[in-house]
């Protein structure tokens, strides 16, 4: 009977997976949708004046390069007064569209400033965009030009007021010192009596403008002509085709700020100008603008303008800068012009020129605000006393009398007699100054003759001078003022010196402080030697004097006393090379000492980092170099074989590291040895200058074994030197042939000695091998007393202290061994083909090393010359 089997029940699932299908593409879908949306852009309106250069589809928006939107449409305004452009802008331009934002159209324009817009010629016009602040719009009104800052221009804004433009346009260069500095970005009316400009300084230069700069104009050519020549005057090319604009830094107190005002000058003199004073007459016969302020034949002003007054006529004048301390409240003016009479004819050159008004300085000090009256003669200068001085010379100069007393070439007296002194040891010469002149002559004052022809020919070059004709017939002397401010009373005594030179000379000798250095030799020096610091001379040396039984020179100098602060406990001296050559991988560096010091031979004065040093004038050096003086190097002498290769500028040398350097090498009288003299650097001269130092010479040892010191074949031999330890220091040594057997072990070496009973071809350096590993190396070797054996003294490395011991076996390896036998045949044994050609011996070890079989020092074992078989199968286990 079949069996019929019970059905099973399965749950339907209430949600399946195919729903979300569905889903996902909602999601999908509504998201596309707000991107969508979102990038769609955002259309604004831009109203420009005509539609010109702009096209639909084509025209684009730019900000610094980047599109960031395009033209869509293109419709005329309702009232016909231009065109409404719709614009698509990029979404992300959202927060740039607020009231503020500029729009202009960018197409190409050439003109005399410049060329703009050049890139359209290829990429078609566009719209700029400069953003700007304000509420969020979409409707905007479009900029006829360009704003005056572009977007990315940084820099500063200041406007100049002028009575009119001239040829200054937008675009015109600003200029500082011919330096284009910024240009010229809008003017505009200001009323109807000036302009107003706006210029721009770029951002780089706006530390140049301060709040009390001054500006000119520097459009085009100035032509000033007169009898006295033709002048032209221009800034640049630029200037002339487009105008320009120039300005000065003022007192660079106070920096400028945006929108700052300035007045534009109409040229540099104007707007550099001078002092302002005005002047007073009854009328203004022969006076006009232009007309000069003269003294003692010098211009130093001129008359800027006139107006009329109730009391006649008022002049403004302006005095030049230079000349300002010749006006004063109590200065005086009057017209000047043209003397005709039967005696003499002065000034006739201003019967075509004009007349002048002459200056007489005053004495008081000057006031800001100055009024003079203008008188029409000049006034009586004998009213005042003037000063009357004598002054003595050593000799008569040829001067005579009624010759004239100047100042810088101007006449301030005369000389009134001539006479000898009452011992007949001097000439005496009575002179009067002017009053206007008194203040010249102070306390230090001394007075030159002037010469008709002066020649002075010197290294430097041939300076020829001549006077005038007065000179020659009258002869003439100069004042020299002194730098005290009290002033000489009257019948004074001054002194007439033959020359300038001989003056300075007397004055300079007064002026120096005094010092001696000691120096290893002449050091090419000479009586007139220049100092120098930093290049500057601040004295010279006076004498040179040799020290024969110390075999040194002392070098006297002379410090001007106003460099005496220099002398400090730190300062030091060496002497200059005529050329000094400091060549290296990095390049080639050439200093040349002024040419008076090339010939003459000069020192320079320097400091320390440091204040260390004790500095007197007992104990200052002249150093050879700069090198030496700022290391504050130690002098010592050594006594060197007579055989050794050692020259000057050798080094010194300590495990590899300069400390020192030959200065000279001489042979002894005796002909026996080497005296040199040398310098330790200051770092390391109390270490290596111990009396127990030791000196040796190291060049180059060529053999099987290699080369020992290879750069000294380069270089040369050099010193090496072993510090000291005792307290005690020397300045004399004498060095060794060579260095002493251990002078180059490190101290935690294991050292012991070899015995042999001949030396065979072991030298100094010949390596130790364990296992064919070099660990150690013989020192040196020596004959014993006796003559029977030789010991070597070797050492092996520390980090192989374990593989030695008391029980080690020690055999010469060098070389090749033959056995031949009739029976054994030949056997054919070598180590390396090092041990072949330089040497060697080899070490095996039976016990292990411990405190008790350490080798010493003193220890003494047999070298073998023959390895046993059993050697090589010792195999210590290691112990540190």
């Amino acid at each position: 009977m079949t069996q019929i089997e019970s059905p099973k029940v399965v749950k339907k699932k209430l949600f399946s997976p195919i729903w979300l299908l569905p889903v996902v593409a909602l999601i999908l879908g509504a998201w596309l949708g707000v991107k969508s949306i979102k990038e769609s852009g955002i259309e604004i309106m831009i109203h420009f004046p005509s539609a010109a250069g702009i096209d639909i589809g084509k025209t684009l928006v730019k900000y610094q390069g980047l599109t960031v939107g395009k033209v869509s449409d293109i419709g005329i305004d309702d009232d016909l007064k231009g065109v409404n452009v719709k614009v698509i802008m990029d979404y992300r331009a959202d927060p740039f569209l607020n009231k503020n934002t500029l729009f202009w159209l960018v197409k190409p324009k050439a003109s005399i400033t410049g060329v703009e817009g050049l890139d359209t010629l290829f990429s078609g016009n566009y719209i700029a965009i400069q953003p700007g602040e304000g509420r969020s719009t979409t409707e905007f009104e479009a900029q006829r030009e360009a704003p005056a800052i572009l977007p990315g221009s940084e820099g500063i804004m200041v406007e100049l007021k002028a009575p009119k433009l001239g040829s200054i346009d937008v675009g015109s260069p600003v200029f500082f010192r011919q330096v284009p500095v910024g240009s010229v970005v809008s003017y505009r009316l200001d009323g109807n009596k000036q302009i107003i400009i706006s210029a721009f300084v770029q951002e780089q230069y706006t530390h140049l403008v301060h709040k009390d700069s001054r500006f000119w104009n520097v459009s085009g050519l100035k032509i000033d002509a007169s009898l006295s020549g033709v002048k032209i005057n221009t800034e640049s090319i630029a200037s002339i085709l487009a105008g320009g604009i120039s300005f000065d830094s003022g007192s660079e107190t106070e920096l400028a700020k945006n929108g700052d005002t300035y007045p534009l000058f109409h040229d540099e003199q104007a707007a550099i100008g001078g002092i302002n004073v005005t002047l007073t007459a009854a009328n203004a016969d022969d006076i006009d603008e232009g007309t000069a302020l003269v003294y003692r034949g010098i211009t130093i002003g001129q008359i800027d303008s006139k107006q009329l007054t109730q009391d006649g006529v008022q002049f403004t004048a302006q005095v030049d800068h230079k000349y300002k301390d010749l006006i004063t409240p109590d200065s005086r003016f009057w017209l000047s012009g043209a003397e005709l009479s039967l005696k003499a004819m002065k000034n006739v050159g201003r019967l075509i020129t004009g007349s002048v008004i002459s200056v007489l300085p005053g004495t008081l000090s000057a006031t800001e605000s100055m009024q003079f009256e203008l008188a029409t003669q000049a006034p009586d200068l004998l009213t005042a006393d003037k000063l009357v001085l004598t002054i003595e010379a050593s000799t008569h100069t040829g001067v005579s009398n009624g010759a004239q007393v100047r100042y810088k070439q101007l006449p301030i007296g005369q000389i009134v007699s001539v006479n000898l002194s009452e011992d007949f040891a001097k000439v005496e010469y009575q002179i009067e100054i002017l009053p206007e002149f008194t203040r010249l002559v102070t306390q230090g004052s001394f007075f030159v003759p002037e010469s008709a022809l002066a020649i002075n020919a010197s290294l430097d070059g041939v300076s020829v001078t001549t006077r005038d004709l007065t000179t020659v017939l009258e002869g003439a002397i100069s004042l020299v003022p002194g730098k005290s401010n009290r002033l000489v009373a009257a019948n004074d005594r001054l002194t007439l010196h033959e020359s300038i030179e001989a003056a300075k000379s007397v004055y300079a000798k007064q002026q120096m402080s005094t010092m001696t250095l000691t120096s290893i030799d002449g050091a090419d020096l000479a009586e007139g030697s220049p100092v120098y610091y930093k290049k500057m001379q601040i004295g010279s040396v006076s004498k040179v004097n040799w020290q024969a039984e110390a075999d040194k020179f002392t070098i006297d100098i002379n410090i001007e006393k106003k460099f005496a602060p220099l002398i400090k406990p730190n300062t030091v001296f060496w002497r200059n090379n005529a050329v000094a050559i400091n060549a290296s991988l990095a390049g080639v560096d050439i200093d040349v000492s002024p040419l008076k010091g090339a010939i003459n031979g000069s020192i320079t004065l320097g400091h320390l980092d440091t204040k260390s040093a004790n500095v007197t004038q007992a104990n200052l050096r002249l150093y050879d170099s700069q090198k030496l003086a700022l290391m504050q190097a130690k002098v010592i002498e050594l006594i060197l074989p007579v055989s050794a290769k050692i020259t000057a500028n050798a080094a010194i040398r300590y495990q590899g590291h300069q400390v020192g350097e030959i200065s000279q090498v001489k042979l002894n009288p005796a002909l026996t040895t080497l005296n040199a003299k040398a310098y330790l650097y200051g770092d390391y001269a109390e270490r290596f200058s111990r009396d127990d130092s030791e000196f040796f010479v190291v060049e180059a040892q060529i053999s099987l074994a290699g080369i020992q010191a290879p750069d000294t074949l380069i270089t040369g031999p050099y010193i090496g030197v072993i510090p000291g330890n005792n307290t005690s220091t020397t300045n004399q040594f004498t060095a060794l042939n060579h260095a002493r057997l251990d002078a180059n072990v490190p101290a935690d070496a294991v050292r012991f000695q070899l015995v042999d009973s001949q030396l065979g071809s072991i030298k100094v350096g010949t390596p130790l091998f364990f296992r064919g590993i070099n660990v150690g190396q013989i020192d040196g070797y020596q004959l014993a007393d006796s003559g029977i054996d030789i010991t070597l003294y070797a050492h092996v490395k520390a980090q192989y202290r374990h593989l030695v011991n008391q029980s080690s076996q020690f055999w010469d390896a060098s070389g090749i061994k033959l056995d031949v036998g009739l029976f054994s045949g030949a056997q054919l044994e070598a180590q390396s083909l090092e041990t072949i050609l330089a040497g060697g011996i080899a070490i095996a070890t039976q016990d292990v090393t411990n405190d008790t079989n350490r080798l010493t020092a003193n220890d003494r074992i047999k070298l073998q010359h023959k390895m046993l078989a059993e050697w090589t199968e010792w195999q210590p286990v290691q112990a540190r």
